[in-house]
C-alpha cells in the first residue's frame, strides 16, 4: 500500500481537504482540525520545553525549587489538563456545528491577508480583555480564589505542560468560552482558527515555561512573556500583572502593571524580581 498523499482538492464549499492514503480516502474537516491540532500542538511544545528545562542557566527557578514549592503532582497536573482540553474539545464541536453553515457561506469567498490580520489581532484583543478581568475578579474574590482559581496557584513555580491546569469552571469560562468569543467576534473560519488557537496555545506554554531563552521571539515582541507571568504566580506579585496571554495594555491601563528586573542567581538561572513597592490589597 502506498503511504499516501495530500491533495489540495477542496471539497464543496465546506474547506475539507481530502488525505489519500492508498486508494482509500480519509476526509479531514477543518472543524475537526481546529478542534484536535491545538491539542497536539500544546503537548508537543510542551514536550520540547521538558527536554530544554534541564539547562538551569536559563530557568527562572531551581529544579529543587520546582520540586518543594509546587504544591500539586505532575501525574495531577497532566490528568487536570487533559480533563480541560477533553471539555475543549467538546465545546468546539459544538460551536462549529453550530456556525457550520456561516463557515461553508464564508469559505467560497476568498479572504485577504489584510482581513486575516484583522481578525487574528481582534481575537487577541478579544481573548486578552475577557481573560484580564475574569482573572483578575478570580482573585478579588476570595470565595472564588479559594475555591477554584487557587487550584492554578498550586504551581507556585510553573512549567509548560502546566499551562492549563485550572479548575474545571475556570478551564471552561476562562479559557473555552474565551476562545468561542474570540472565535465568534473576530469572524474568522474554522480554517483560519486552525492558526490562531495553535498560536495561542503555543504562546500560553511559552508564558509557563519557567525559562528565559536567548532569541525567543516571543520575549522579544511581548513584554507579557514567562517572566512577566512568573512574577504573577509569586507571593508578592499575586495582585498583580494578571494579563494574559498576549497583551500588558489591560495591567498598564488599570493600575496593575508590576515591573520587574531580571538578576542571575548565584547557583545558575535568572529570578524576576518586583520593582514595584506593593500597594495596599484594598486599592485593588
Amino acid at each position: 500500500m502506498a503511504l499516501g498523499k495530500i491533495s489540495d482538492e477542496v471539497l464543496g464549499t465546506s474547506g475539507n481537504y481530502r488525505l489519500i492514503v492508498g486508494d482509500m480516502g480519509l476526509v479531514i474537516s477543518d472543524e475537526l482540525l481546529g478542534t484536535f491540532v491545538p491539542i497536539v500542538v500544546y503537548w508537543v511544545y510542551s514536550g520540547i520545553y521538558v527536554c530544554l528545562g534541564s539547562f538551569e542557566k536559563y530557568r527562572l527557578h531551581s529544579k529543587k525549587e520546582e520540586d518543594e514549592k509546587n504544591l500539586v503532582s505532575k501525574l495531577t497536573v497532566v490528568k487536570g489538563v487533559l480533563s480541560q482540553q477533553f471539555l475543549q474539545a467538546l465545546v468546539a464541536i459544538i460551536l462549529f456545528t453550530v456556525t457550520r453553515s456561516d463557515a461553508e457561506a464564508s469559505a467560497t469567498e476568498p479572504t485577504s491577508l489584510i482581513t486575516l490580520a484583522r481578525q487574528f489581532v481582534t481575537a487577541m484583543l478579544v481573548m486578552d480583555t475577557w481573560q484580564y478581568f475574569l482573572h483578575r475578579y478570580l482573585h478579588h474574590n476570595k470565595f472564588l480564589y479559594r475555591h477554584i482559581h487557587s487550584q492554578h496557584h498550586r504551581l507556585v513555580v510553573t512549567y509548560a505542560y502546566g499551562a492549563l491546569y485550572n479548575h474545571p469552571l475556570e478551564g471552561l469560562l476562562l479559557d473555552t468560552v474565551g476562545g468561542a468569543l474570540s472565535f465568534l467576534i473576530s469572524g474568522m473560519s474554522p480554517r483560519s482558527s486552525i492558526f490562531f488557537f495553535s498560536f495561542a496555545i503555543i504562546k500560553t506554554v511559552d508564558d509557563h515555561c519557567g525559562l528565559l531563552l536567548p532569541g525567543n521571539l516571543f520575549h522579544i515582541f511581548f513584554k507579557n512573556n514567562s517572566a512577566y507571568h512568573d512574577v504573577h504566580h509569586q507571593l508578592s506579585g499575586s495582585k498583580y500583572n494578571f494579563s494574559q496571554p498576549f497583551f500588558v495594555m489591560w495591567d498598564r491601563i488599570l493600575g496593575t502593571y508590576m515591573p520587574y528586573s531580571l538578576c542571575e542567581r548565584a547557583e545558575g538561572g535568572f529570578e524576576a524580581r518586583p520593582t514595584n513597592e506593593l500597594k495596599d490589597d484594598k486599592d485593588l
